[in-house]
C-alpha cells in the first residue's frame, strides 16, 4: 500500500510546501526543548515530555514514509524488537553496554527498559539508514556508515541523558563498551534496513537527524 497526500498546505490563497511546514516545526520544537531543558524552573516539565517528543519524531517520519509493504514492517519490528531486546539484556545482565539502569523519566517499562527506547532505536536507525543510502549504494558500506552515525549521536546523547535522569551508569562513568555495543546492535538493525526492499526516501528524515544531533550537542555544553 502506498499513501499519498497533497504536497502543500493551503491557508486561503497562500500555499506552502508540507515538508517545509514540518521542518519548521521540527526546528522550532527542538529549539524550545533546548531552552526548556536548560532552565531549572522548566526542566522537570520538559523531562516529562521526552517520551512525547520521541513519539512525535516517529510520527513525523512515518507520516512522510510512502511504502507500507511487508518489508518495511519487517524493518520497523526488527528495529524496535532488536533494540528493546538488546537493552533488556543490557539492563538485566550488564552485557553489551555496561552496567546501567533507567530512571522514571521515560515512562512505562518492560523488564526495566522504557518502551519508548524501542521507538528511539527505530527513529535513529531509520533516519541514519536513509541518509546512508544517499551516500552509498553498497548495503554493507551503508550499514557500517549508518551504524557509525548512530554511535556519534549516542556520544552526544549519553552525557545529557545521565544529567536528565534518563538513565544512570554504575560509578557515574560511561564505559567504552557502551559505544562498541551500540555499534554492534545498530549494525544488526542496519542490515535489516539495507537488505529489506522498500522505498528508502523520506524528505524530512535527514533534517530530523541533524536536529537531534544539534539538540543533544547543545545540551551537552549547556547542562
Amino acid at each position: 500500500m502506498h499513501q499519498h497526500s497533497p504536497s502543500t498546505v493551503s491557508f486561503g490563497s497562500f500555499s506552502i510546501e508540507k515538508t517545509l511546514v514540518f521542518k519548521l516545526w521540527i526546528g522550532i520544537f527542538h529549539l524550545v526543548g533546548l531552552l526548556g531543558l536548560y532552565f531549572d524552573i522548566s526542566r522537570p516539565y520538559f523531562q516529562a515530555l521526552t517520551p512525547f517528543h520521541l513519539l512525535m519524531c516517529a510520527g513525523i517520519l512515518l507520516y512522510f514514509h510512502t511504502d507500507w509493504q511487508k518489508p518495511f514492517w519487517g524493518f520497523l519490528l526488527a528495529a524496535f524488537g532488536i533494540g528493546m531486546l538488546a537493552e533488556i539484556i543490557g539492563v538485566q545482565t550488564g552485557l553489551l553496554f555496561g552496567d546501567y539502569v533507567y530512571g522514571p523519566v521515560l515512562g512505562l517499562k518492560l523488564a526495566g527498559v522504557p518502551l519508548i527506547i524501542g521507538v528511539n532505536w527505530f527513529i535513529l536507525a531509520y533516519a541514519a539508514g536513509q541518509l546512508s543510502t544517499r551516500l552509498t549504494r553498497s548495503a554493507w558500506a551503508g550499514a557500517v556508515m549508518a551504524s557509525a552515525m548512530m554511535v556519534v549521536l549516542d556520544f552526544v546523547i549519553e552525557p545529557v541523558a545521565t544529567k536528565l535522569d534518563f538513565w544512570t551508569w554504575e560509578g557515574g562513568t560511561i564505559p567504552a563498551e557502551n559505544y562498541f555495543g551500540w555499534f554492534a546492535v545498530a549494525l544488526v538493525i542496519q542490515l535489516f534496513y539495507q537488505k529489506l526492499s522498500f522505498v528508502k526516501q523520506n524528505p524530512v528524515s535527514t533534517f530530523l537527524l541533524l536536529n537531534l544531533f544539534l539538540f543533544f550537542l547543545g545540551l551537552m555544553f549547556l547542562l
